[in-house]
Formats: structure tokens, C-alpha cells, sequence
């Protein structure tokens, strides 16, 4: 049975989950991209693999993986140039994405599945700050229940930020409606995702 948090503990953790998730990051720019070349709809699978992805990473972090972080640190590093490595790719992919052939018409290329937006929590290192800070402030002693509730916060304030920001893209279509201003837009959002990396290579 899983102990209640206090009500300030717990009002406290919902709120640095939210803060978390509703600020710039790549999660929300894909999302906003995703939502201006295909749509709120098919960008749908990509906003539930976020929302399942980012509390199945933190609860398993909690539960074993930042262990292995304490005792074999190059993991870690080998962790974030994989992580700089697709990041860099998918900005990529982002700047080079297919305007539609005309107004109204699909965007080329598909939106990000449930399976790749869940997977790439992996190798999202705001994913893991996020992951790491919650488990280190609101579960520090490791304790079962307080790690399940720190992964259900992200559950419960994931779909008001996956939402948000995908609504935001869609919202841009109408002022994207030649290729033109879009290809504008994703070379804008590539340099912006390719911008969230200078935190993790930045020396500490």
C-alpha cells in the first residue's frame, strides 16, 4: 500500500514536475514542431510516448539506474555523447523536413511514433536532470513509494505540457502556410534544440 506524502511535500513535487515539463526542452520544441508540419492529431502518438516514457525513465532511475551512475561514472559520460550524438541528428532531420507542396497539404516525412518518443527519454539529458533531480529531492532515501510518486507526478502534469505545446505548433500552421516560412520555422527549431546541448557540454 503506498504511503500518502504530506500535502505541502507533495504540492511541492507537482510543481517542480510542472515547471519541469512546460519549459523549453527538446521534448516541447519537437512537439511544437511536430505539431506545425503534421498536425495535433498525428502528433498524438508522440505526445503519449513522452507521457509514458518520462515516468517509466524515472521510476526505473529511482529504483537502479542512478545507482549505476554512483558506482560506474563512465556509463554517464557514454550516456550523454550518445545523447548529443541523436540530438544533433534529429535537429538535423527537424531543419530538413519536407515543406508541403502547398497550403493545407501534409508535411512530408512522418511524426515521431509512441515507441521513438518513448525511447528517446533515454537519450534526453533534460529527461535525466529532471529524472535525477526529482528522485534526489522528493525520494531521497530510495524508499519504493516515494519513487512511484514522483514518476506518477510526471504521469499527471505531462499531458498539460504535451498538449500545451503541440496545440502551440499546430496554432502556427496558419502563419506557416508557405514553404518558405516553414522551412523557416524548422531551421529555427533545429538551432534551438541543437542550443539545449550547451548546459550538458558546458564544463562543470
Amino acid at each position: 500500500m503506498l504511503r500518502l506524502m504530506t500535502l505541502d511535500i507533495f504540492m511541492a513535487l507537482v510543481a517542480f514536475c510542472f515547471v519541469g515539463v512546460i519549459t523549453p526542452g527538446p521534448n516541447n520544441l519537437m512537439l511544437m514542431a511536430s505539431g506545425a508540419n503534421f498536425g495535433f492529431r498525428r502528433t498524438v502518438p508522440h505526445m503519449f510516448g513522452i507521457g509514458i516514457g518520462m515516468p517509466v525513465l524515472t521510476l526505473l532511475v529511482g529504483i537502479g539506474v542512478i545507482r549505476i551512475f554512483e558506482a560506474f561514472p563512465v556509463v554517464q559520460t557514454v550516456l550523454t555523447v550518445i545523447s548529443v550524438c541523436y540530438l544533433l541528428f534529429l535537429a538535423w532531420k527537424i531543419a530538413n523536413a519536407a515543406p508541403p507542396p502547398q497550403a493545407g497539404a501534409e508535411a512530408a516525412g512522418k511524426p515521431l511514433t509512441f515507441l521513438q518518443a518513448a525511447a528517446f527519454q533515454w537519450v534526453n539529458p533534460k529527461a535525466w536532470f529532471m529524472a535525477l533531480s526529482a528522485i534526489t529531492l522528493y525520494a531521497g532515501g530510495r524508499e519504493p513509494t516515494a519513487i512511484l510518486w514522483v514518476a506518477g507526478a510526471y504521469c499527471a502534469v505531462s499531458s498539460i505540457s504535451t498538449t500545451s505545446w503541440t496545440a502551440l505548433g499546430q496554432q502556427m500552421r496558419r502563419f506557416l502556410g508557405t514553404p518558405g516560412r516553414l522551412r523557416t520555422f524548422n531551421w529555427t527549431m533545429a538551432a534551438l534544440l541543437v542550443a539545449t546541448l550547451i548546459p550538458v557540454l558546458m564544463p562543470q
